[in-house]
């Protein structure tokens, strides 16, 4: 939503906007190109927009700002119907799946406007360096025929059960993963995949689907295309291979071969996972006629999203990560390649601290088996209070709160703590940076989740800051 806000702000529109909360990194984001917001719904504010567009949480049939715009026939759109109205376009790469697709849409985006394809886009996170969503004079003249849009499967709006990627007219479809998610929506595995299955038959004879072969999920739904399809990832079978992965807190190398043809890669972003998102859009650029330097140069400039594998603080001793990692299954891969780089001295490996707040899906009794050894990298697991779910007070299933949690995760791990006291939390991860250790060992904490943690990762990183430097080198 706040990607919208800036794009259509820059574009000339006169945007607002409400919400029940505002926290970095949006706030900052909106702050920065001046879109005006406000916490809480006051129809009093509202005014008379020529439209209001409306996300998800806080939205439904009783918000007095919806009720106020339906009194007043102002029209109403979801987030994806907006979407569909000013930024696709005939050409539509989409880029879905369980993961990585944020990263991919906005490593498309980069590519293509490196090649001068002057595309518009709309990417669910903030990229560094370069805006969430664009829209611009030549795409809205016409002379554009290129857009990127992440196409979450999710559903449209509360009041429209659709996921929005069907809104998308996909023509061009990058298909990173396929793995059980967002169980509020889709009790079933068969029902998730049943959704992509159509997702991929959907796409028109002449259109593109780049696919990861790597997943199962991939692998399995694959078939229902009609259109043609080109795989990626380590298994011999796939089109295009990634090799010899390389990484380091300063990035990774890589090669990716098809054929007799072999390309070097070099990214400034962490994580060996990043080797496979990388690997997907070089492989939709080149199949789409983006030259292979175009595409080097563009992914070696590219220097990541906030919230993925973001460094937020590095002071010697501490370092500090946020990373968008709310399901067991991506906090596993998370830890794991941090466990790989941070970092390995004469005297022993880094402590290694993972603050976890699990997405929805992650809160169901059926995602249980997937907590089992998802924490195994980590020396020490906390749990914060979790953030609370709108439930319908009818139904008997309740989510996995977070004492529950930090049972469940007990289970596997001999150092697991449930902090419900946010400024408990701060302080306990505060006082790692003035325990008196061993000079070589340093303590890497990360946040794991999609929500923002109430602003305690900017306490910390602020309180971390200001430590005196005879503290730092205790």
């Amino acid at each position: 939503m706040s990607a919208i806000a800036i794009a259509l702000h820059k574009s000339g529109y006169r945007v607002t906007g409400s919400d029940k909360g505002f926290y970095p990194p949006v706030s900052t984001a909106l702050e920065e190109v001046g879109v005006s917001f406000y916490a809480g719904w006051h129809p009093e504010k509202v005014g008379k927009p020529d439209m209001i567009v409306a996300g998800g949480g806080g939205t439904g049939s009783t918000n007095p700002e919806l009720v106020y715009a339906r009194e007043n026939d102002i029209p109403v759109l979801s987030y994806p119907e907006l979407l569909q109205k000013y930024f696709v376009k005939p050409n539509s790469i989409v880029t879905v799946g369980t993961w990585g697709k944020t990263t991919c849409a906005a490593i498309l985006a980069h590519i293509l406007e490196q090649a001068d394809y002057n595309p518009t886009y709309m990417i669910g996170g903030i990229p560094i360096g370069m805006a969430s969503g664009k829209l611009n004079a030549e795409a809205d003249s016409g002379r554009s025929q290129w857009s990127v849009i992440e196409g979450d499967e999710y559903q449209a709006a509360i009041w429209d059960k659709k996921a929005k990627f069907w809104y998308y007219s996909p023509t061009h479809l990058l298909l990173t993963s396929v793995s059980w998610d967002h169980a509020d929506l889709y009790p079933t595995e068969d029902a998730y995949f049943a959704e992509f299955e159509k997702l991929v038959a959907s796409i028109p004879e002449s259109g593109l689907i780049v696919a990861c072969v790597d997943n199962a999920g991939v692998r399995k739904i694959v078939g229902h295309a009609k259109c043609r399809v080109v795989t990626y990832g380590t298994r011999s079978s796939a089109d295009y291979q990634y090799v010899k992965v390389g990484e380091s807190r300063d990035g990774i190398r890589f090669g990716i071969v098809k054929g007799n043809d072999a390309t070097a890669i070099e990214s400034s972003m962490i994580g060996s996972f990043q080797a496979e998102n990388i690997t997907g859009c070089f492989v939709l650029a080149k199949e789409i006629g983006i030259p292979t330097k175009t595409i080097i140069s563009a992914i070696a400039s590219f220097t990541g999203i906030k919230r993925r594998f973001e460094k937020r603080f590095e002071n010697g001793r501490v370092t500090v990560f946020d990373c968008h990692a709310p399901t067991p299954e991506k906090a596993r891969a998370v830890l794991r390649d941090l466990r790989k780089i941070y970092p390995s001295t004469s005297s022993g490996q880094a402590r290694l601290i993972a603050v976890y707040e699990p997405n929805i899906g992650g809160r169901t009794h059926e995602s249980a088996i997937k907590y089992t050894d998802a924490f195994s990298a980590a020396d020490a697991v906390i749990i914060p209070q979790l953030t609370k779910l709108k439930i319908d007070p009818a139904s008997p299933i309740r989510p996995i709160e977070g004492r529950d949690l930090a049972s469940l995760i007990a289970r596997g791990h001999s150092n697991v703590e449930y902090i419900p006291n946010d400024e408990k939390l701060v302080s306990e991860l505060v006082n790692l940076g003035v325990q008196p250790l061993s000079e070589e060992t340093a303590i890497v904490i990360v946040f794991l989740g999609s929500h923002s943690f109430r602003t305690m990762i900017e306490q910390v990183v602020e309180r971390l800051a200001h430590l005196p430097s005879s503290a730092i080198s205790a």
